[in-house]
């Protein structure tokens, strides 16, 4: 089995048409199908069917592909990393980052990196965490910088840049900004804005409420921290949210900010990469400048002030 036949079998997967795939791979028609024939002798099974002008994959074909998919992006992750060697001056980097970290962490370190390294392309997805672990996992990003409570993963390797508290936020003309500590009874008279069902905030807010027995009428559901932000500050709601999200509208006076109360929750920014990647000199270069910027700024040792 060689790398061809199984770029023919993802590909056929995406396109269903044997000369979508050749065009793909400027290969003649009869040059595809004699690798499918093949591929089929060498594993005794039947892996692609037709229908019309279409072509699927049977189940074996189906079992095949999961592990083509993975092979083949190792194979272009390989290639990249080699050529890497030659020189820095060309290359790019993937790297999924969840909310938080996207927004408030990587500009200023993609700004550094970029006018260090002008040639280099980066290419930022921004999912919630659990998503980015899943392509860690799957080798489609090379780096991951995540919001996250701690955790446990065989495949990755990770290590905490700085602290992410998770707070209680509301407008100073909310009625609970007359309170200097909050208790759950309180913070049960609010009316909430709740991150989307994906966010990693949103599973932790309902694990409390939960915990606490606070039940919400009417709540409004956004999938942007920004748009949070900005509801909240209208005075109507509260919002458990990110303490590195708030921290110029709480120093501008425009969002106040509270611990939360009986809170037994812990989450950090986490720097994550798959340990079977190979730690190329591209990634290295990004990670020494994450560190640096850190190490620089005021998030390394970030204080969260309530007032």
């Amino acid at each position: 089995m060689n790398l061809l036949k199984l770029k023919i079998v993802e590909l056929l997967e995406n396109h269903k048409k044997i000369t979508a795939v050749a065009n793909v791979l400027e290969l003649k028609q009869p040059t595809i199908t004699y690798h499918m024939k093949k591929l089929e002798q060498d594993m005794g099974v039947k892996l692609f069917e037709s229908r019309g002008d279409k072509t699927f994959l049977t189940a074996p074909g189906r079992a095949l592909l999961h592990y083509a998919s993975r092979i083949n992006k190792l194979a272009q992750e390989a290639e990249r990393v080699v050529k890497e060697y030659g020189s820095l001056a060309r290359g790019n980097l993937t790297i999924g980052a969840s909310y938080v970290p996207a927004t408030y962490v990587l500009p200023e370190v993609l700004s550094d990196f970029s006018k260090a390294n002008p040639g280099i392309e980066l290419s930022v997805l921004v999912k919630p965490a659990p998503i980015i672990k899943e392509k860690l996992w799957n080798h489609e990003i090379d780096l991951g910088i995540i919001s996250s409570e701690p955790f446990e993963k065989p495949f990755l390797s990770t290590h905490s840049l700085c602290e992410d508290e998770l707070v209680v936020i509301f407008s100073p003309d909310h009625h609970l900004a007359s309170y200097e500590v909050l208790n759950p009874g309180l913070i049960a008279t609010a009316n909430f804005v709740l991150h989307g069902k994906d966010s990693s905030t949103r599973e932790m807010t309902a694990r409390w409420l939960d915990n606490h027995r606070v039940g919400l009428i009417g709540p409004i559901e956004l999938d942007s921290i920004e748009a949070i932000k900005q509801t909240v500050q209208q005075g109507g709601h509260i919002a458990f949210i990110s303490g590195l999200a708030v921290q110029e509208e709480v120093r501008q006076g425009r969002l106040l900010m509270r611990q939360i109360p009986n809170a037994n929750f812990h989450r950090s920014i986490y720097c994550c990469y798959n340990k079977d990647r190979f730690d190329s000199r591209l990634t290295e270069k990004f990670i020494d400048t994450l560190h640096r910027d850190f190490k620089n700024s005021h998030l390394s040792s970030i204080n969260y002030w309530y007032n």
